[in-house]
């Protein structure tokens, strides 16, 4: 009776400490950690396997391919110049320097060839699948889903052929699903604070709830957002929309420890230091990207402010070089905001972010036909990007189920799924006449593989339900799992280059809006 005269917000309150301490900590992280590690290891060495495989080809005559054509020769600038681009005349340096600079060491290892400028992006696409493999675990409590994820992410043409192009996304994908990784580590880490104090009796002796301390893994979370930032600027949507989710993290460990004023205590307790290590830091970290362009006397716009002779005026009291950065900046933001589409020439591979999430205009890298080793008198060397329709084609369905999840069910997991989905594609629709294309998506590629593993974990279903019941959800999970490593497979002439027919080609492009 207590129970229905009290309001909802003070339900939590009211149950004892051991029932609050217990919807803290939720289900316990499997406990078969050695066979966790090991299901890691070994799907990540396949993961390295198919993406360090003939890594050097294809390329144009011994020269980049499509956009490495732009990043390639500036890492190998920065690789001369000690870790800054110093060409003025090529004037196109409009991205931060940090990618570029982790190509620069696959280049300084292997030389400026095609090894040399994908390394770092092959590696990158590696740890992408580490984490992905830990985060479903961590997400599902699942030794078996984080495998699923993994193989969904070997599996996955988009993270595939990024994982082998010396460009800058796959970049932006494995810093952003590390910060991602590491709130879902704060996450845990808070509740598990907080059930020390509802055991100990002393998280609700403040309306506010208790200080939870330095958190590293918010930290961890910060460094890398800044990471990201220094890849792209893009970054910046991931720190605005993963400050929400820790915020949200943060007010659901509250209430669930019955504090009474979660909101207010998460105001006051939680969100300036949110905002210094989701905010601060990560300008910190990109502005300390730029290290070498600071120390040099050549790098493109060093000296922007002074030779230019801009009257600094409220801003004099701004160092000249972070001036000179600044200004830089605002040229680079004029860059972007100008690159629209020809409405006469348009390019042809161009795509708008509506198209994204199902894939239904992908980019075609490289194409060569001639004499070759196919078996026939044509033969066609390509690489296209395109997602393996087996995990894009269903993005929809993800989305459509992922928010119901959410909103109607309070499934936290999808929530902070679909955050991380969502911060890669709802910013693009800003301004949809900007130039875009689908390599855009690279980010969206990994969260589109968790929302799908966590919907296949009820596919799956839980033990207790009965043989029955679990053996035919393995069935389908195993069906499909089956289908997604057949369509990556069939697709694989066409995300390597190989040689083949004029006719398996045609037979590749699946759709009108493919060719």
């Amino acid at each position: 009776m207590t129970a229905l005269l009290t309001r909802p917000d003070q339900v939590d309150h009211l149950r004892p400490p051991t029932d609050r301490a217990a919807t803290l900590l939720g289900r316990p992280m499997p406990a078969d950690r050695l066979r966790g590690w090991v299901v890691t290891i070994v799907l990540t060495l396949v993961a390295a396997v198919t993406r360090f495989q003939n890594l050097g080809s294809p390329t144009d005559k011994g020269t980049p391919v499509f956009d490495e054509k732009h990043y390639v020769p500036q890492a190998w600038q920065m690789l001369r110049n000690g870790g800054f681009e110093d060409n003025a005349g090529y004037e196109l340096v409009v991205h931060p320097p940090l990618a570029k600079q982790l190509i620069a060491l696959g280049e300084w290892m292997f030389g400026y060839n095609g090894w040399g400028w994908r390394f770092s992006a092959a590696v990158a696409g590696t740890i992408i699948v580490l984490l992905t493999i830990r985060i479903a675990r961590r997400l599902t409590r699942s030794t078996l889903l984080g495998g699923i994820a993994g193989i969904l992410v070997i599996c996955d043409g988009v993270l595939f052929l990024q994982a082998r192009m010396g460009m800058l996304d796959i970049f932006i994908a494995v810093f952003a699903l590390s910060a991602f990784a590491c709130l879902l580590c704060d996450r845990d880490q808070v509740r598990q604070r907080l059930a020390v104090a509802v055991a100990e009796g002393w998280a609700d002796e403040s309306p506010w709830g208790p200080r939870l301390g330095f958190r590293w893994w918010r930290f961890a979370a910060g460094v890398c957002l800044g990471l990201t930032f220094a890849v792209k600027w893009s970054g910046l949507y991931y720190m605005a929309f993963f400050g929400l989710l820790c915020v949200g993290f943060d007010v659901a460990a509250r209430r669930a420890a019955g504090v009474p004023r979660p909101w207010a205590g998460t105001l006051r307790r939680d969100v300036l230091p949110a905002l210094w290590a989701i905010l601060v830091i990560p300008a910190l970290m990109y502005v300390a990207s730029w290290w070498a362009w600071f120390a040099s006397e050549s790098g493109t716009d060093r000296h922007y402010t002074e030779l230019q002779g801009i009257d600094p005026g409220f801003w004099s009291w701004v160092p000249p070089a972070l001036r000179s950065l600044g200004d830089y900046s605002m040229n680079v933001l004029h860059f972007h905001e100008s690159l629209v589409t020809p409405k006469d020439d348009p390019h042809p591979w161009e795509s708008k972010p509506w198209t994204w999430p199902m894939g239904l205009r992908p980019m075609l890298y490289y194409y060569e036909s001639g004499n070759g080793t196919c078996g026939a008198s044509d033969c066609i060397r390509a690489t296209m990007l395109i997602g393996t329709p087996a995990t894009w084609w269903l993005a929809i369905p993800m989305l459509g189920w992922g928010l119901w999840r959410w909103l109607f069910r309070f499934d936290w997991r999808y929530a902070a799924v679909l955050v991380g989905y969502l911060a890669g594609f709802l910013p693009w629709f800003t301004n949809i006449d900007r130039q875009m294309y689908f390599f855009y998506a690279t980010p969206m590629a990994p969260f589109l593989a968790l929302g799908l593993t966590l919907a296949l974990g009820q596919i799956l279903g839980s033990a207790r339900r009965g043989f029955e019941r679990r053996g035919t959800g393995l069935l389908v999970v195993a069906l499909y799992v089956g289908l997604v490593v057949a369509n990556f497979a069939w697709l694989w002439p066409i995300l390597n280059g190989d040689p083949i027919s004029n006719a398996r080609w045609q037979a590749e492009l699946w759709l009108p809006s493919w060719r």
